[in-house]
């Protein structure tokens, strides 16, 4: 009409130029008539645009101007379509950007783009977002199709046909919605496309093949797999990693955070994001995988329980149940829905494999699979070909490690398989065989644990860990089997000392040790079960004699079987539970006789363990030479071997000798070497991820820093001291980082403060007993009393601290000790102060002289 402005042009004609190969009725005419003059705002403050001549046709009566090229090739295409059709894009949209240019991008280059995902990942809602981005270059052709409404397929291109305001009679609507679309630019988003699969592949095969300038978005749980289709996998949500140190400007960095505290404000909680919020907001996001429905659902029940009590009853049970917003589709108002929806369009074998891969927690390999959920009665073919449909289809989660594939079930499609009908003695079965398996895993990789120096290299090993934790519950749990659990405790307790997981290490090992029989108790499992308890025990709760016992009782099954290397592995701990109840003449014997069965194994980590471990005696004895010479050997030797000590000792004994060294170098007068050291035993530490490894760096690192006064490296390794320590159940290291933050006040002139804070910290590191530190920590709190006035008291601890130097063995400390008695001696003013002070220089310089 516009082309043939004020002339009458027929119903006829009408039809046969805008749908010149479809039957079309004149109602259908009359509709689109009715909706242009709406879109045009025909009537508007006495605006005419299309005049009806009843009987003749139609006629456009407003002002025409002609333009040429592109602008009009537009303008054509804008009136041939009906106003563009798309449900209203979200005002924000959190995490997408990406994802919205990269699809855009891809369709312009292929035309054709299936967006696949698990339920509630987003699909609709980016479609919807790059439809509107779009409608601008389709000009104003864009036009969303909802086909999650259909329970018939055969009605797909119907549904598509009616939302473009085409009638179609024949019998054969997709060749009617094909021939329309073949010279028409246009972008079809076909939404939800999975439970009709069949019938939305077919339809958008034919119209890419055939209709050369149209262009399909679809979204769906599965690829549609047909000619031409590009598949773009829609992720969860980045989320926050579990870092102990994650501050809230961090957290809020990530989208799941962003999109969880909009939800949560949205639904009326107020949110004051604090260092603790943000690791709580971060670990919810993670357990529900960064699936934005998920996070939206349990973002919307913070208003009602607060924060903490929603992350409570996720960790107890994840709630599937929780309602969604009221608009939204009916499979997407609680995940139940979402999942059921999802579930009801699997085989019955897809269904079947679903239910018994619920056994499975985190990660898991198809090794794993075939070993644990398949049976006699199901071809291992058709087992692969499941785990392949369930991948396409989204309900597991699929990614390469290495040279295999690693498969999970998100947690909230674990939680809907955990809930669905199992007979009691299959899941029986499948427990059994489940635990038996990652036994035989750990068994299996015993060899390689050594040599895995880095969290990079522990990776695919660590992937399942958290399948050893489920095997552990169930074999100790009241339907297990107490034999295979003491098995599997014993294989995973290298893995947990490894990563520095030493409370869940003592948890397991002293339930195994408890369900050791007869038959089983003084043998390998044992001896290798008391120690990494007695190693868990002496790092977590300090020198208490529970582990005292257990190493003990280690030692004496090793001595008993002749084993050197078991021997040198049990010695190591021993040597340095002793040197943390300051029990440090007993840790030297345990030293020598380590260096003495090393000397006989011709093993580079023995070695460099033996080196270490003299290295800390030699040095808190005072022999600052031979202290150098060992831990020197022991970090020369250390980089020719892959193999570490964490698996037994706890810990990594190349740190150890580096930061023994560092400190030696500042007793031999070199503060800037001593100092340089040290950073660089922090960064060889935080290079290997070894939680328990990088605390021993900071403690003795952080001697160094105060020594030397460089007070703010001081304070700033202070404060990730006490983080870690915290997060890992540390006990003892904790209360070092109070007295250190105490000498740091001190030196920084706020000695009342400092004084309280080392009182507290040295009282409680007598009662764990933890006496290896405490030394060099009361000589602090002894400047503390002197700088406000209580000299007196000074005086006497200076006596009461050589008196246990002389006793205890950590002489290294005397000379100063000696140095500081004689300047209180002086200061005090006595009458035969002068000769005793000069005694105890003399002695000072000596020592000073002896030690190097």
């Amino acid at each position: 009409m516009a082309a043939r402005p004020n002339e009458i042009v027929s119903k006829k004609d009408l039809l046969a130029q805008v749908w010149p190969d479809v039957t079309v009725e004149e109602g259908s005419l009359r509709f689109h008539i009715a909706n242009l003059r709406k879109a045009l705002g025909d009537g508007r403050d006495g605006a005419r645009y299309i005049a009806t001549l009843t009987g003749r046709g139609y006629c456009f009566v407003a002002p025409v101007s002609r333009v040429d090229g592109q602008n009009r090739v537009q303008s054509e295409v804008a009136v041939s379509y009906p106003q563009a059709n798309l449900p209203s894009r979200l005002i924000r949209m959190v995490g997408r950007t990406d994802d919205t240019i990269a699809l855009s991008t891809q369709l312009a280059r292929t035309r054709f783009v299936t967006v696949v995902g698990a339920g509630g990942v987003g699909k609709t809602t980016v479609a919807v977002a790059v439809g509107h981005d779009l409608i601008e270059a389709f000009a104003g052709a864009v036009h969303f199709v909802d086909l999650g409404a259909l329970s018939d397929p055969s009605l797909v291109a119907t549904t598509v046909a009616s939302m473009l305001g085409l009638p179609l009679q024949s019998d054969d609507p997709t060749s009617g919605l094909v021939a329309y679309l073949a010279h028409k630019r246009i972008l079809l988003v076909l939404d939800t496309c999975e439970h009709v699969i069949d019938a939305a592949a077919d339809l958008a095969a034919r119209i890419f093949a055939t209709a050369p300038q149209a262009h399909l978005l679809a979204t769906s749980r599965e690829p549609l797999q047909v000619e031409g289709e590009y598949i773009y996998k829609l992720e969860p949500l980045l989320c926050a990693p579990g870092d102990q140190d994650l501050a809230p400007s961090v957290a809020q960095s990530f989208p799941a955070t962003q999109l969880f505290l909009e939800r949560a404000a949205a639904s009326g909680a107020r949110l004051d994001l604090q260092d603790a919020d943000a690791a709580i907001v971060a670990a919810i996001c993670r357990k529900l995988d960064g699936v934005p429905l998920a996070i939206e659902l349990a973002a919307g029940r913070v208003a009602s329980y607060g924060l903490q009590k929603t992350a409570e009853l996720l960790d107890e049970r994840l709630t599937l149940l929780w309602p969604g917003q009221r608009t939204a589709p009916p499979r997407q108002k609680t995940l139940q829905a979402t999942l059921d929806w999802s579930y009801g369009l699997l085989s019955e074998l897809e269904r079947h494999l679903l239910r018994r891969l619920a056994v499975f927690v985190g990660h898991f390999s198809i090794d794993a699979v075939l070993d644990v959920v398949t049976s006699a009665t199901i071809d291992d073919a058709l087992v692969f070909g499941a785990i392949d449909s369930l991948v396409a289809k989204s309900m597991i989660a699929a990614r390469p490690a290495g040279a295999t594939m690693r498969y999970r079930l998100l947690d909230t499609t674990r939680a809907y398989a955990l809930q669905l009908d199992v007979d009691d003695a299959e899941l029986e079965s499948l427990a059994e065989r489940h635990a038996a398996h990652y036994l035989r895993w750990l068994e299996e990789t015993r060899a390689e644990w050594p040599t895995l120096s880095s969290a990079v290299q522990r990776s695919l090993h660590l992937a399942g860990l958290a399948n050893v934790r489920a095997a552990l519950d169930w074999c100790f749990g009241p339907d297990g089997n107490t034999e295979v659990g003491v098995r599997l405790a014993v294989a995973a307790a290298p893995v947990f000392l490894s990563m520095s997981l030493l409370a869940e290490c003592h948890r397991w090992t002293a339930q195994a040790v408890l369900a050791l029989g007869d038959t089983t108790g003084g043998g390998l499992e044992e001896m290798r079960l008391q120690a990494a308890m007695g190693v868990s025990l002496m790092f977590t709760r300090g020198g208490k004699d529970a582990a005292r016992v257990a190493l003990n009782r280690s030692l004496a099954i090793a001595d008993r079987r002749g084993d050197a290397l078991d021997q040198l592995q049990i010695l190591g701990p021993l040597q340095m539970f002793h040197l943390r109840r300051g029990e440090f003449k007993s840790a030297l014997h345990y030293a020598e006789r380590c260096s003495v069965i090393a000397g006989t194994l011709e093993d580079s980590v023995s070695t460099t363990l033996a080196h270490s471990l003299m290295g800390i005696s030699l040095h808190l004895n005072g022999e600052l030479d031979r202290a150098q010479t060992a831990v020197e050997a022991a970090l020369r030797h250390g980089p020719r071997s892959d193999r570490t000590t964490t698996n037994y000792l706890g810990f990594e004994g190349r740190i150890l000798a580096s930061a023994i060294l560092a400190r030696t170098l500042w007793l031999q007068g070199h503060p800037e070497r001593a100092r340089d050291r040290a950073l660089l035993t922090i960064k060889d530490a935080e290079v290997l991820n070894h939680p328990l490894t990088l605390s021993i760096a900071l403690v003795w690192a952080i001697s160094v820093f105060l020594w030397v006064g460089d007070l703010n490296n001081a304070e700033e390794h202070i404060d990730r001291l006490f983080s870690r320590a915290e997060f890992h159940s540390l006990g003892p290291y904790l209360a070092l980082g109070r007295g250190f933050k105490g000498e740091l006040a001190i030196r920084r002139g706020n000695a009342s403060s400092g004084v309280e804070s080392l009182r507290s910290c040295l009282a409680e590191l007598h009662a764990a007993p933890y006496e290896l530190l405490t030394t060099p920590l009361n000589m602090a709190f002894i400047q503390g009393l002197a700088s406000t006035g209580r000299s007196a008291e000074a005086l006497s601890l200076i006596d009461e601290t050589i008196r246990q130097v002389e006793a205890n063995g950590d002489l290294c400390y005397m000379p100063e000790l000696l140095r500081v008695k004689g300047s209180h001696v002086l200061a005090a003013s006595r009458a035969d102060g002068d000769e005793e002070a000069e005694l105890c220089f003399r002695r000072s310089l000596e020592l000073s002289n002896r030690q190097g």
